[in-house]
């Protein structure tokens, strides 16, 4: 944006246009190409006349764009003037309006500018004539009046017509008016409107008189031409006339026009006709009757979004939303204009929409019989695969396919949904169709190219020749050696060199020329290798040979040694295996890194015998490494490189398909999917052929694409025994479409492939080794995504990864049966039936139908856990009400215990106790989540403090029990500690307020059968111990973490689409990048772990029975273990614990440390504390004093936030049980805000009343008569957001429940339990308590735990400098960063400590604590982590080395305490360090001081 004269910088005008110009703001410049206009955007304060507009106009035609054959077009908006009321507004800019108007439309100017506008609220008032042309322009001077008030004021209006009869005298001559017409299409307007056009005596006018006004009345037509240039009458027999109207249309009057695609929409190009599918549709009212309907259009070319402004009455009286709803589609006839919010191209003024068939038509499969798909990807193939595991299987069930296989790269991630996809079809007992469970495997050959090779137990001192081979290519078959280099080692030293040319009697190609320098005359006096290789056999006689990738130097001397008939049988040994046991830490293992690694000269590289040399000093030093390992012959050698996972991590992978056959190939697939992860993982997830050949039952291996391994070794011409080899190891072989290997063709890596036809050569070599070796071959796709068209959204998820052949993708897609036929028809008719459909019909039916997740719960079993519970809570109940139990206490626990025990959740009770008890044991008290405070169970076995019984009084010490009384019942519903205190009348104790009126059915229904999640919140210090004492219950080996799996988010999606586009230099419109991003969101990007989910196995079974394992996000260096599955999956398999981390539970153990108190004690009924959420009088200040902050709850966990003081503030609480509701309120989505808090200001209710938590419902509805079973439903419903069903809220409605109540419940999207929110209230309380009687340890806990962005240098400063920053801060609150609210929020709670009398000491280095303030003498010392740019491992280094004494200098304190420099000179700057000197060297001045 820059000031006008800026961006026109050349322009001369006169002082007074320059004086209204001075101020006005450039926003942006565009063009229409098809129209010759520039739109030159701009915003000014102040209204600009449309006059002074035109004059500016005309001076940039003249002296800017006329050379340039552009007419420019200002369009000016004033953002300050959109909060005026309209009838001052209208005052302004009303004359230039309706001269606008005129401009317009000379006859509609005279119609509807006669008279003065009138506005009132939002609506403005038009009077006009009544007249049929009056009423047919209405629509369109209606829309552009809005349209001027929206894309200039920002400002929604309404504008209505008041008709009236103009009086005329019966002897006057009917009115004619004079139009200029300057286009023949312009006069045909004119004559279809009714107008008889004659030529008028002046020169350059026509005359239009309203004679034949009436033959022509039923034309309900403007005679105005469209903004395009056409015009909207049709030509027919007898002149122009408007067409019928379309039946078909439900909006408007007609949808004529010829159809544009939307992708040619990119300007303002005024009428257009568009057709495209609905994608998403949002309606909002405005001031009177009306809604403002906005939805995003696409016809898959691009997306647009249209705009309609409709009656509510007409909504209703056309089914309105019947048609405009998502997936619909439908043809738009409008206008494409400038949106002026977003500045977008939209289409409004909307003149008709109807209802289309579907354009968008899918491909089919109608071949009589169907392929099978055994090589397929799902989002889950890491940033790769396109399609969801839903998606594919749907369709292949869709197209009479028998079988699909999800077969995703390294993971098995996808089966979970696939299977859910497979019960969603609801297949019939005929039906057969199944998913095949695959993976497609990054595969190591660990039985060839070995690091000790046909050892023969030979020692490592003994005789050695280390060789290397210079060659003209990378196949031993076809291409010929051209140098040999050796050397010979033997008892450790060099003792012999051997090195030749070898004529090679062909051609040596350029490239190995420009890598080895070695020519045609270098070798053409050099004898051939029938001369030389016998010569160098007899070097190397009985010695071991030793190369660097020595399987490619062995095999060209193992073969043409076969050549000569000479039969070899050495002993091999390949330094780049060595390597990689000795260097597991190098990313490469060529000859100069490791030459580089040990300090090794290389010359020369790339010719055989500097390279042999240099071999030669590598495999000496390997030598004595390998002795100082205790190792001395390749017997011993052989054991610790055979199987090490350092060299398979290393070494190439190859892909393979992998399918589980039956349920024991299940469990093996999931085993090597973990041990790939867990034990091979370099970059991806390897697995050794050894151990699949291990665990291979049950399992059928397919060759893959053109990265597997016999594809490979075809490109390199292998030997034909290596072929053999490998077509012997896989079960069956694959071929693939031509386009999936064309890059091949460009690919400057790959030699052996330049045409198509090269590629269909290949593919008949594969199918030549199928017959061969009987081994059926089967046709795949290798898909990635469904459909041709989705190519886009690999192509933007390339390009978000920066490859650089992103838009160059593959025809990945699911080809149908007679497209694959048509794709293999060069392998003749008969055969190419054979590959597709024979084959992988057969290669299926050797698959059973299996279930790829375990289908019985299978909980831990604790002995006795049953009995136990019950034991656990007849005891405490019995401690606290007696031995002869009250019937609400006895009846609610027989009641709960028969439910949890019936249904096998006992063990979990006993589970989650014994971690809570043992938290509590070690010092920690553990908060509730979620419902379990609702089981009053979970409460008598300590798992939860909180009480869901009613409200009662008890007596500790005689077992006196009230909760009958009528004083007790009062508090139906609430919080027993909101009753007044009171006395036991049997012994005159203090009797214990208790009891939350909490019903069981929250938590386990009303059938006992709802499965329990039990959540705790252990102190975060305490959190990773909890997770430990797990193993201890359970075993060793018994429980995981669960897994979870990071997919695209629908943000960073956006961003890829947005940024794909910008950098190809290509605009989008928002709603298409948001179709786009559609496709890419949830594509796997990684994967992790619960914050602290635990799942059980049970004794005795293998986790490969329910999932694969693996690192979160494939961390090889933590020691967790999740599983592969996200837990969601598989969390009705095994037993989940929630044991999460959390700040409370720490800061009350710090308080409880610092004070001695224990905070169970506290009673929650203190009158000081909860007059913290009213005001702050109990913190002993005013509001002034605290900077206008009017309550005492700032820094209270959950009421602390600017959210929720406000609703202290709106709703006043005056008790424990309005926290509670208050907590629930703000825990909820959409239960506060635009609901309880409209309603409740409506008066429709009141804070006790509202629907604060999802157990409201519950008791609500049952109370009014609702059936329990469906009140339990109708809260499940709504707490999860998915609102009221027609049956649900009929029930309601005959139960009498208000219609407030009704809509309330439709508005919630997620509500908290009441549980969850007594738990949360009594921590805070508690907390809160500390802060009014033991201000200063709570500011220390508060500062130690809590604090998000605690800055010693702008806290600790003094009080004064703390304000002075909280204003500047608050001034500039709209630029603030997260890290600086951060600040703030923090600063305000030190402000507060301020003002209540309290304040900080300099930070003592020798005093201070890493991360923990400390009350010193009645003040707060700051923890060292509170040092701007001090890292919590750096405070502690400094603790430590603390203990070693005094620091002599900074340069020594910085050293000693491996802290940056930047930290150090802060600390100096602050004072801190005192007045250590630089540095310990001493000046000679400093002997004269």
């Amino acid at each position: 944006m820059e000031l006008f004269f800026h961006a026109f910088s050349k322009l001369n005008c006169n002082d007074t246009i320059k004086r209204e110009y001075e101020d006005v703001m450039v926003e942006k410049i565009s063009a229409s190409q098809s129209k010759k206009l520039v739109f030159i955007y701009c915003k000014r304060h102040q209204f600009l006349s449309y006059k002074k507009i035109q004059v500016m106009e005309k001076e940039l035609y003249k002296q800017v764009f006329r050379r340039l054959g552009f007419r420019p077009r200002l369009q000016v908006s004033y953002p300050d003037l959109g909060d005026m009321p309209l009838v001052r507004l209208l005052s302004q800019i009303e004359d230039d309006l309706k001269a606008e108007i005129r401009e317009r439309d000379l006859v509609e100017g005279l119609e509807f500018c006669a008279e003065p506008f009138e506005a009132e609220g939002d609506s403005l008032y038009i009077t006009c004539g009544d007249s049929f042309l009056t009423r047919q322009r209405c629509d369109g001077v209606r829309e552009f009046i809005r349209s001027v008030f929206l894309q200039r004021f920002g400002r929604e209006i309404t504008v209505d017509f008041h008709f009236k009869e103009f009086e005329r005298k019966k002897d006057t001559k009917p009115e004619t008016y004079f139009v200029k017409l300057n286009t023949g299409e312009e006069k045909k307007a004119a004559e279809g409107a009714g107008a008889v056009v004659r030529q008028g005596a002046e020169k350059g006018r026509k005359t239009v008189s309203g004679e034949g006004k009436k033959e022509k009345k039923e034309e309900k037509q403007s005679r105005r031409p469209s903004r395009s240039g056409g015009s909207r009458m049709s030509r027919q027999k007898g002149g122009f006339r408007r067409p019928a109207n379309d039946p078909e249309v439900f909006y408007g009057k007609n949808c004529e026009g010829a159809v544009i695609p939307i992708r040619e929409i990119q300007d303002e190009i005024g009428e257009v006709v568009i057709d495209g599918q609905i994608r998403k549709v949002e309606s909002r009212e405005i001031k009177g009757e009306k809604l403002i309907v906005t939805f995003a259009l696409t016809d898959y070319t691009d997306s647009i979004v249209c705009k309609v402004f409709i009656k509510k009455e007409q909504v209703i009286d056309t089914e309105f939303f019947e048609f405009v709803k998502k997936g619909n589609f439908i043809r738009v006839k409008g206008v494409a204009s400038l949106d002026s919010y977003d500045k977008e191209i939209r289409v409004g003024g909307i003149m008709g929409m109807k209802e289309i068939k579907s354009f968008h038509v899918g491909r089919s499969d109608n071949a009589p019989v169907k392929r099978v798909e055994l090589h397929a990807h799902t989002q889950m193939s890491d940033m790769d695969g396109i399609t969801q595991a839903k998606q594919l299987v749907n369709r292949a069930h869709a197209w009479g396919h028998r079988a699909v296989a999800i077969t995703d790269h390294g993971v098995v991630q996808a089966f979970p949904d696939a299977n859910h996809a497979l019960e969603g079809l609801k297949l019939s007992e005929e039906d057969d169709f199944k998913v095949i469970y695959g993976c497609e495997a990054y595969l190591v050959d660990d039985l060839n190219d070995l690091a000790v090779e046909n050892e023969k137990g030979q020692r490592l001192d003994g005789d050695f020749v280390v060789f290397d081979l210079e060659t003209t290519g990378f196949s031993p078959v076809k291409d010929r050696i051209i140098e040999i280099g050796a050397v010979k080692v033997s008892g450790g030293k060099i003792t012999e060199r051997f090195s030749t040319f070898v004529n090679p009697r062909i051609h040596i190609p350029e490239r190995i020329t420009d890598l080895t320098t070695i020519t045609d005359d270098m070798v053409k006096d050099a004898g051939d290798i029938e001369e030389i290789l016998p010569r160098f056999l007899e070097f190397v006689g009985d010695s071991v040979l030793v190369a660097h990738n020595a399987g490619f130097d062995h095999s060209f001397i193992k073969a043409k040694a076969g050549e000569q008939g000479i039969h070899t049988d050495y002993t091999v040994l390949d330094t780049v295996g060595l390597a990689r046991v000795l260097f597991p830490e190098l990313a490469k293992y060529k000859l100069d890194n490791i030459a580089k690694k040990l300090k090794i000269s290389l010359e020369n590289h790339h010719r055989a015998v500097d390279d042999a040399g240099a071999t030669a000093e590598i495999f000496e030093k390997f030598v004595a490494m390998f002795a100082e390992q205790g190792i001395y012959d390749l017997a011993k050698l052989s054991d610790i490189t055979l199987g090490s996972a350092d060299i398979v991590k290393k070494k190439p992978s190859f892909h393979a398909i992998i399918l589980a056959a039956n349920e024991t190939g299940r469990v093996n697939l999931y085993r090597l999917v973990s041990m790939g992860h867990l034990n091979y993982f370099y970059r991806r997830p390897r697995i050794p052929k050894s151990v699949f050949n291990k665990y291979r039952e049950g399992l059928i291996i397919g060759s893959a694409c053109e990265a597997g391994e016999l594809y490979r070794a075809l490109l390199d011409e292998a030997p034909e025994e290596r072929i053999k080899e490998l077509v012997d190891f896989y079960d069956y072989l694959e071929i693939q479409p031509l386009g999936n290997n064309r890059f091949m063709i460009d690919s400057e890596r790959v030699e052996n492939i330049n045409s198509e036809e090269d590629l269909r050569e290949m593919n008949r070599r594969i199918v030549a080794l199928g017959e061969k070796y009987g081994k059926p071959v089967a046709a795949t796709c290798d898909v990635h995504f469904l459909d041709p068209e989705d190519e886009v959204y690999r192509r933007i998820i390339f390009a978000g990864k920066k490859m650089k052949d992103a838009d160059d993708q593959p025809p990945l897609y699911l080809h149908t049966t007679e497209e694959m036929l048509e794709e293999f028809a060069y392998l003749g008719e008969e055969k190419a039936y054979e590959v597709v459909v024979t084959n992988t019909n057969l290669i299926a039916d050797h698959i059973e139908k299996i279930s790829p997740v375990y289908p019985d719960k299978c909980p831990p079993v604790i002995p006795n856990s049953d009995e136990d519970l019950r034991n656990i809570c007849y005891n405490k109940a019995k401690s606290m009400y007696g031995e002869d139990l009250p019937p609400q206490v006895k009846g609610r626990l027989d009641h709960e215990l028969d439910s949890i025990i019936k249904n096998g959740f006992a063990v979990m009770y006993i589970i989650a106790q014994k971690l809570v008890w043992k938290s509590n044991e070690d010092g920690y008290l553990v908060g509730s989540r979620g419902s379990v405070g609702s089981s009053f169970v979970a409460t008598m076995s300590g798992i939860t403090e909180v009480n869901p019984l009613p409200a009662h009084y008890y007596c500790a010490h005689c077992h006196y029990v009230d909760f009958d009384s009528e004083a007790v019942k009062k508090y139906a519903g609430s919080s027993g500690c909101d009753m007044p205190p009171r006395t036991c009348p049997e012994c005159g104790e203090l009797l214990v307020q208790d009891g939350h009126d909490i019903p069981f059915e929250t938590f386990l229904g009303f059938y006992g059968d709802k499965e329990p999640d039990i959540d705790l919140n252990f102190s975060g210090e305490y959190q990773s111990k909890a997770h430990a004492y797990t193993e201890v219950i359970f075993g060793d080996g018994q429980t995981f973490r669960a897994g979870t799996i990071a997919g695209l988010a629908e943000k960073t999606a956006f961003g890829y689409v947005k940024n794909y586009f910008e950098e190809r230099g290509e605009h989008k419109r928002v709603e298409e990048i948001e179709r786009l991003m559609e496709g890419c969101v949830g594509i796997r990007r990684s994967t992790g772990q619960h914050p602290g989910g635990i799942i059980v196995l049970p004794l005795g079974w293998e986790i490969y029975t329910f999932t694969p394992v693996q690192h979160p996000a494939n961390d090889q260096e933590t020691t967790i273990v999740t599983t592969h599955f996200d837990y969601h999956s598989i969390d009705h398999n095994l037993l989940k614990l929630d044991i999460l981390g959390h700040d409370d539970p720490t800061m009350i153990r710090m308080l409880e440390d610092l004070t001695g108190l224990d905070a169970k004690t506290i009673s929650l009924d203190n009158q000081e504390v909860l007059s913290l959420f009213a005001d702050t009088s109990a913190l002993k200040v005013t509001p002034e004093e605290l900077m206008g902050c009017d309550l005492g709850s700032l820094g209270i966990p959950e009421f602390g936030t600017e959210f929720v003081m406000q609703m202290l503030r709106d709703t006043k609480p005056k008790n424990f049980s309005d926290l509670v509701r208050i907590s629930g309120l703000s825990h909820g989505t959409d239960v506060w805000l635009n609901n309880a808090q409209y309603f409740i200001k409506e008066g429709n209710c009141t804070l006790s009343t509202a629907i604060c938590t999802r157990d409201d419902i519950m008791t609500y509805l049952i109370h009014t008569g609702v059936e329990n079973g469906l009140a339990f439903k109708i809260m499940e419903s709504v707490r999860k957001g998915k609102g009221l069903t027609p049956d649900m809220e009929q029930a309601m409605k005959e139960a009498g429940v208000e219609d407030w109540y009704i809509e309330s419940c439709k508005r919630i999207k997620y509500m908290f339990p009441k549980a969850h929110a007594v738990a949360y209230v009594m921590m805070a309380f508690r907390i809160a308590y500390f802060k009014v009687f033991y201000p200063l340890a709570y500011y220390a806990a508060f500062f130690s735990i809590r604090a998000k962005a605690f800055d010693y240098e702008l806290m600790c400063q003094g009080k004064e400098k703390l304000e002075a920053a909280i204003r500047d801060y608050r001034r500039r609150s709209n630029e603030l960063s997260k890290k600086d609210q951060d600040s703030l929020g923090d600063m305000k709670i030190v402000q507060e400590m301020y003002a209540r009398g309290f304040s900080f000491m300099p930070i003592d280095v020798f005093r201070a604590k890493a991360t923990h303030f400390q009350i010193i003498d009645g003040q707060l010392m700051p923890s060292l982590d509170s040092i701007d740019g001090m890292g919590g491992k750096a405070a502690e280094g400094i603790v430590e080395a603390v203990k070693d004494g005094p620091f002599s200098s900074r340069e020594n304190f910085k050293e000693r305490c491996k802290v940056s420099g930047t930290v150090v000179e802060k600390m100096a700057e602050l004072g801190i360090l005192g007045d250590l000197p630089e540095t310990d060297q001493m000046s000679i001045l400093d002997f004269f001081q």
